[in-house]
């Protein structure tokens, strides 16, 4: 995961694991990067921004659809 200071000038989408189009919860992601993928929280447009290895993303949201982060 990486700070990605040229990401003012993309086009965001909303990912399709944010919940539907009715959520607050929702995380965009930019397309068109080799190697990386941007992700941001909607909520806060001019907020930070990070990048994401690909591989590293998918096995983010495996964890997230199985569960299996522990709770506190």
């Amino acid at each position: 995961m990486n700070a990605e200071p040229r990401l003012h000038s993309v086009t965001w989408r909303k990912s399709s694991y944010s919940g539907g189009s009715g959520s607050n919860s929702c995380v965009e992601i930019a397309d068109g990067f080799t190697g990386a993928l941007p992700v941001r929280d909607s909520k806060d447009p001019n907020g930070p921004a990070l990048t994401f290895a690909p591989d590293a993303w998918s096995a983010f949201v495996t964890t997230l659809k199985a569960n299996a982060f522990p709770t506190p």
